[in-house]
């Protein structure tokens, strides 16, 4: 196949693109990126010279470069998102923009050109808190925070088009990932590299916030298949099965780092957190996918990638991340 993949210079996207050349050595994959903060070419310096990659710089809010880019692929895959709950408290329309607007451009191409698949990635966040048992596909979205509730107008708005125009769509709705290539603003990297700096780690509330882990490479694995065996108009959860307090994985990662548990800083707590999420991952089970990476072993493997690549994250972190770490926690 030939695919687009927009926000393809991200952690998931940067990720999707390597596990589809590494595993379909026919496919050609075109990656469209605005290159905001979160978009780094570096994450794919590696495909620098293969044939079958393709780089274009671009928004997908813009409708005549969407067509342009969009021409004569086979599938779409839709990762481009404003994806950070604490950015989206401070300025959400940014994300309603991406998450909302971004998506109705590329549906609206999708459909006046006819391609023939467009996978939607989405986030086990639609669902909300989840007090007790886990989240299915049929359950109704319950977003709590402007970060969640853009994405859920996206899965709605491409459902919508399934169900008057039958555009060909289909959504993937993910639990946390975590691996290589993650910008330093999300709590693995973040704590991981602070850890390394003997920097304390923000830890909100009193920690008992639950989130289920899944290893990017096994998100990628379960992307791939619901793009080429899902079925259209439909919805796939896909989980880690790893469920964790916040305040157990910050003492995982410091024993991982050989760093002390006083690096921890409680902190005040993040407006409207979520308190537990988590997701039945049956019907992607049942296309044949199954996790394949254990979560201690692949946090492991994560924080010695982040000790080894501080060349990568070191001059993330600094400017416009400085700046708004500082916005973030200097109050708290």
């Amino acid at each position: 196949m030939k695919l687009l993949v927009t926000g393809g210079c991200g952690f998931i996207g940067s990720n999707f693109i390597r596990h589809v050349l590494a595993t379909h050595a026919d496919d050609r994959v075109v990656n469209l990126d605005k290159l905001t903060y979160a978009g780094n070419p570096a994450n794919l310096a590696d495909l620098a010279n293969d044939s079958r990659y393709t780089f274009v710089q671009g928004d997908v809010c813009d409708a005549k470069v969407v067509r342009d880019v969009i021409r004569g692929v086979d599938a779409v895959v839709n990762f481009a998102a404003e994806s950070h709950v604490d950015r989206s408290l401070m300025e959400p329309d940014a994300f309603l923009r991406t998450d909302v607007f971004g998506v109705f451009a590329l549906l609206e191409a999708v459909k006046e050109l006819k391609i023939a698949r467009f996978l939607h990635i989405s986030t086990d966040e639609v669902y909300g808190s989840v007090e007790r048992g886990s989240s299915r596909e049929s359950d109704p979205v319950r977003p709590s925070n402007p970060y969640s509730a853009s994405k859920a107008g996206g899965d709605l708005l491409a459902l919508a088009y399934w169900h008057t125009h039958r555009v060909p769509v289909l959504i993937t709705r993910s639990s946390n990932n975590f691996g290589p290539h993650q910008y330093p603003e999300k709590v693995i990297p973040l704590f991981v590299t602070n850890a390394l700096d003997d920097q304390p780690l923000p830890l909100y509330g009193d920690g008992r916030n639950v989130r289920d882990w899944l290893y990017v490479l096994d998100n990628c694995a379960g992307i791939d298949l619901v793009l080429r065996k899902g079925g259209e108009g439909e919805v796939y959860n896909i989980g880690g099965g790893h469920e964790v307090e916040n305040i157990v994985l910050t003492r995982q990662i410091l024993q991982l780092t050989g760093k002390p548990e006083t690096l921890i800083q409680p902190v005040k707590d993040r407006l409207g957190h979520d308190r537990r999420y988590s997701v039945d991952s049956h019907k992607v089970r049942q296309l044949g996918w199954t996790p394949r990476h254990r979560f201690g072993d692949a946090l492991g493997t994560t924080v010695a990638w982040y000790r080894e690549h501080e060349a990568w994250w070191r001059p993330l972190k600094s400017g416009e991340f400085r700046a708004y770490y500082e916005k973030q926690y200097g109050h708290r």
